[in-house]
């Protein structure tokens, strides 16, 4: 298995070039892929179901060329491979209604307004991606460094309890 994946989808490329920026931190533990439209994404994530590489996390915009945000996150939530992906919302556009739907629907693990600060950003990705590879049970040393460290060392301590 290859890194866990982050996908980003943005449709304006300034914006998607500052949310990769922001994620810079998370690259040793992560591959993360850019992405400009939903169906640009559900391409990447096709792959990496193919490669059998986890997909941790996506970040979406919500007002895009064809599908939305929203649509896509829905989409995900439905896919076999992606029902664990955390999902989080990117925008500055989401009406009441979208957003509505995007949590009842998507599942949505969190709203994240623009524009953003990248402090915030990242405390946001490092919780959701510490959600996910402790619900996924992947195992937890490699991600130590860059995620939550204290959550991350209590679930090796349950798991090894737990064995014994």
């Amino acid at each position: 298995m290859n890194k866990p994946l982050i996908v980003c989808v943005e449709d304006e490329r300034e914006v998607l070039d500052a949310l990769v920026r922001d994620l810079k931190p998370f690259a040793e533990a992560f591959r993360i892929e850019a992405t400009q439209t939903a169906d640009e994404a559900l391409a990447v994530i096709s792959r990496a179901e193919t490669s059998g590489d986890p997909v941790a996390l996506v970040l979406a915009d919500h007002i895009m060329p064809g599908k939305t945000g929203v649509d896509l996150l829905v989409e995900l939530t439905h896919k076999p491979g992606t029902v664990s992906t955390r999902k989080v919302l990117v925008t500055a556009q989401a009406g009441q209604q979208d957003t509505i739907r995007a949590v009842n629907e998507a599942h949505l693990d969190h709203y994240i307004a623009k524009p953003w600060a990248r402090e915030q950003l990242q405390a946001v990705v490092r919780s959701q991606l510490t959600d996910f590879v402790i619900a996924r049970s992947l195992n937890l040393l490699p991600f130590v460094k860059t995620l939550n460290s204290p959550r991350l060392m209590e679930a090796i301590r349950a798991r090894t309890s737990a064995v014994d």
